[in-house]
């Protein structure tokens, strides 16, 4: 069932979409991928980790669910119904229009019968339905629309195969061989099944209607349009119900700010509260290149930005439940992980999938990441930052943190002075990053902070006297000759992960060497204004190839300029980085500064929390209460 490997010759047009064209759809369980064409082109079952069901795009013939017009075209129009994620695609064809609306699924709360370990987090009053639904109305003319439904279960090693139920031509079953997972596709169209295959096609009419509903669990499918409809608009209530809780500034850059809001509630796996960092697997970060990693775990580093984006827009719940979520893994494990599996998963061994072709003939796919078992130092400071956020907005520390905390801190004082792999997980020889070794002091003065608000001062001082410490040696052996911040001791290279010094506090924004390391970042790393993360050819990743510019460095800059003053440059980036959203408002991870062209996993929660701290730092400025400072203090 695997691609032609030609499929991806440079000559001719690829058949696969650009990455920045799919639409993204969550119940905050699992997510979906959705083409222009109308093609679910990526969907795991049952949980955002699971293997795929459809995952054409990595593999044209890995499984996919079309629903639209017969004649393969491009859509008219594209948009979420707002606030919602809730995609709506209109076709204009040769004799009429229609509109399809795509979604998964959200529902009132229902009782589980077998309560799950995972579900460690409240029950709220909604939940996954565990259905995707698509529905279709023609709304002028007349239109022949199509329904093709392949599903290859286990990452498009196993083909299904179909078999109606007692609802006859409406519905049909997809089971395989020992797969403990079923499909069933419900429908108003009549269903033939053609090997692994269930299709259908009808001629509908102005004011026809239609339905269909793949659904893959206990819960009832809806069987009628009417049913359908009501469910539709339940689940765009919920969203809608959802964003206006948010404190959103009235900004004409507001509305990146509520996408990026939904698509991180989207990337959030609701029962136990972890964020993912992104919804896919081995999208390419160079086109048919090999850095290709699975990004549908929870990073640990992801934590801070995600809570001061969440608490900063009133997501108090959702940034609570990340939170616990990190609590919960920094308290059984007496060693803290880069990463964890969305259930706080430890393990998360790398396999490479022959089978499939990949992106564009990207190769190899992963799934797995075994970045899990890198050490990287930098991990204390982002999980004492987010006890430090969380603290702040409660003011109070729970009892249960402080033991968890004070073994986080004793941690990064136990392992500062080590190398490790730094923030971007490189893979070649471990090496003194500063970004590290500045996180751990970040781990080291935040504890001190909550020490002295829980009057433990003897520990305190203790504490204050080895930040001091690391402070003086990052300050001794960080620095270039020039005063600028450099990526590792035994380089002068530049690191865009060092745009964090005057964010996270180690030196206030007026220290020469914070304005000549953020402007040097901005004048020499940088492709046509878009941050790169390091230069290849100065920094032994491991890897071979180049990459693209890395979007949450570029809205990291922004922030960083706003914070030295470079108000109008800052503005100005953020415009530019701005522009570069998908026509739907999302970002991947990277962006190829010459075509554009949007690079890696999609989409990309790191982006979207860095899009959220840049845009609230330029609205501060412009309102002149800013005070220079991204996260609280």
């Amino acid at each position: 069932m695997t691609a032609n490997p030609s499929m991806s010759a440079p000559h001719g047009p690829s058949p696969f979409p650009p990455i920045a064209e799919y639409a993204f759809l969550s119940d905050c369980e699992v997510t979906a991928l959705v083409a222009p064409s109308g093609n679910v082109e990526w969907l795991c079952l049952p949980r955002m980790d699971s293997p795929s069901v459809f995952a054409a795009i990595l593999d044209r013939g890995a499984g996919g669910f079309r629903f639209g017009p017969a004649d393969m075209r491009v859509p008219a129009a594209r948009r979420y119904l707002p606030g919602t994620m809730i995609l709506e695609t209109s076709w204009g064809t040769p004799t009429g229009w229609i509109i399809v609306r795509d979604l998964l699924l959200v529902g009132p709360w229902h009782h589980h019968e077998e309560l799950s370990h995972t579900h460690r987090r409240a029950p709220t009053d909604y939940d996954a339905s565990h259905v995707l639904l698509r529905t279709v109305r023609c709304v002028s003319g007349e239109a022949q629309v199509t329904l093709g439904c392949e599903p290859m279960f286990d990452y498009g090693r196993i083909p299904a195969r179909w078999s109606y139920t007692d609802r006859g031509y409406h519905q049909g079953v997809a089971r395989a061989a020992g797969q403990s997972l079923e499909l069933k596709l419900t429908t108003d169209l009549r269903l033939g099944f053609e090997a692994g295959r269930a299709t259908a096609r009808t001629l509908l009419k102005e004011g026809d209607t239609r339905f269909c509903a793949l659904s893959w669990t206990m819960h009832e499918p809806p069987y009628t349009f009417t049913e359908a409809y009501e469910r539709l608009v339940w689940t765009a209530h919920h969203w809608q119900h959802w964003l206006a809780r948010g404190n959103f500034p009235d900004h004409h850059w507001r509305s990146y700010l509520e996408r990026s809001a939904l698509t991180l509630k989207g990337l959030t796996f609701a029962p136990t509260g972890a964020l993912i960092a992104a919804a896919t697997t081995s999208l390419p970060e160079t086109p048919g290149g090999s850095r290709n990693w699975d990004y549908r775990y929870s990073w640990i580093r992801d934590s801070t930005l995600a809570l001061w984006g969440l608490y900063t827009l009133g997501f108090d719940w959702e940034a609570d439940d990340f939170f616990w979520f990190i609590a919960d893994v920094a308290e059984r494990d007496e060693e803290l992980q880069v990463m964890y599996g969305v259930d706080g998963e430890r393990e998360l061994e790398e396999h490479i999938l022959d089978h499939l072709h990949g992106y564009e003939g990207a190769r190899p796919v992963r799934i797995g990441n075994d970045a899990y078992q890198h050490r990287q130092n930098d991990v204390w400071g982002a999980v004492l930052d987010s006890f430090y956020i969380h603290t702040r907005s409660r003011d109070r520390l729970d009892e249960r943190i402080w033991p968890v905390l004070k073994r986080q801190v004793e941690s990064a004082i136990r392992h500062w002075q080590e190398p490790d792999r730094g923030i971007w997980e490189v893979r070649g020889e471990p090496r003194h990053f500063t970004s590290s070794k500045i996180m751990c002091w970040v781990a080291i003065d935040r504890g001190t902070r909550l020490a002295l608000l829980r009057e433990e001062f003897e520990l305190a001082t203790r504490w204050q006297a080895i930040a001091d410490e690391i402070h003086v040696d990052v300050c001794a052996n960080g620095v270039s000759e020039r005063g600028v911040f450099k990526q590792h001791y035994d380089t002068d290279a530049l690191d865009a992960s060092l745009l964090l010094v005057s964010l996270v506090h180690f030196l206030p924004p007026s220290d020469p060497r914070v304005r000549a390391t953020v402007l040097a970042i901005a004048d020499e790393l940088t492709a046509d204004d878009l941050v790169l993360r390091y230069r290849t050819e100065h920094t032994d990743d491991g890897m071979s190839g180049e990459e693209g510019t890395f979007t949450i460095c570029s809205f990291w800059l922004v922030s960083a300029l706003v914070d030295i003053g470079e108000y109008t440059r800052a503005r100005r980036l953020c415009e530019r980085v701005l522009s570069f959203a998908s026509a739907l408002g999302l970002y991947a991870e990277e962006i190829d500064p010459v075509t554009g062209r949007h690079l890696g996993n999609f989409p990309q929660a790191f982006t979207h929390l860095a899009l959220i701290n840049a845009v609230i730092h330029i609205i501060r400025a412009e309102r002149e209460q800013f005070i220079p400072t991204a996260w609280p203090t």
